[in-house]
């Protein structure tokens, strides 16, 4: 009887085992399969070695400091709510601005690599080593991203593996777009890998071109739209900061005017950059 019992449970618990991987699959592939939203804009940031959890920790910080200065400055409890609501939206600004400054700056570069890749393809270099190759020929600006390519390549030899994280690190949509047609020339084969490398530079080159001149021609929409917001709430901490004007934003009916400006300002700043923004690619199977 013991011996059955034995071995239905050891029966179990290599069944148990065999479906761990689907029944608790693990942390790390569950958040690499399903990003957090978070998680995609530190990556597009060029920020993707970063937990997410800090980004949380300091907009908390961001909001604590920034209601604070308010109530000390202005003694008004509804300016040190809205002043801590800004706080929190500040980081989450700054990263996107940022991941926005990394796209448009990354743009002009990729013809250059486009060059690059089809000068090592024709001099007879295999398609690992042509990627590989960019960690010392690329624009420094890229280079950190195709040395951990080459990194990868060399301690596990799969390109499939080392190009998906190429494309993390990079968080590019122009990127996505290189790396999937070297990964599709190198699954087919085929002769047409230089001239359709040379077209998407080509393409490239274009698309840059015609952003730039629109995003000069559109920048004082964004512009108009953070003077616009910023412009009013100057003036009412500079108000707040008298006593008469404290004790009016602190009745109802101030505590109702500074919450529906707070609306007004949030709706008419999301309208202007929504006008004045361009539509992005987006990225390929990220």
């Amino acid at each position: 009887m013991a011996v059955i019992l034995v071995l239905g449970a050891a029966l179990a618990a290599g069944l148990l085992l065999a479906l761990s991987p689907w029944l608790w699959p693990p942390r790390e592939r569950a958040a690499r399969e399903r990003p957090s939203a978070l998680a995609a804009l530190l990556e597009s940031a060029g920020f993707s070695h970063v937990a997410p959890r800090v980004v949380v920790a300091v907009c908390a910080g961001a909001a604590l400091v920034a209601a604070s200065v308010a109530w000390l400055v202005t003694t008004v409890g509804v300016l040190a709510l809205l002043a801590g609501l800004a706080g929190v939206a500040w980081p989450l600004l700054w990263l996107r601005s940022r991941a926005a400054r990394l796209v448009r700056a990354r743009r002009a570069l990729w013809p250059d690599v486009c060059d690059l890749l089809i000068a090592s393809v024709r001099a007879g270099m295999s398609l690992p080593d042509a990627v590989s190759s960019l960690a010392r020929s690329a624009p420094p600006a890229l280079r950190a991203a195709f040395a951990g390519f080459e990194r990868d390549m060399a301690a596990s030899g799969h390109f499939d593996s080392s190009a998906d994280r190429l494309k993390s690190a990079l968080a590019d949509p122009m990127a996505d777009r290189i790396v999937e047609t070297l990964r599709m020339a190198r699954q087919v084969g085929g002769t047409e890998l230089t001239p359709v490398l040379r077209a998407l530079a080509a393409s490239v080159r274009a698309d840059a071109a015609l952003r730039s001149e629109v995003e000069s021609r559109q920048s004082w929409t964004r512009g108009a739209a953070v003077l616009g917001v910023l412009a009013p709430w100057v003036i009412v901490a500079l108000l707040a900061m008298r006593p008469e004007g404290a004790e009016a934003y602190s009745s109802p009916e101030g505590v109702a005017l500074l919450l529906a400006g707070a609306a007004v300002s949030i709706v008419a700043f999301r309208v202007m950059l929504r006008i004045g923004r361009l539509p992005e690619p987006r990225r390929w199977f990220a």
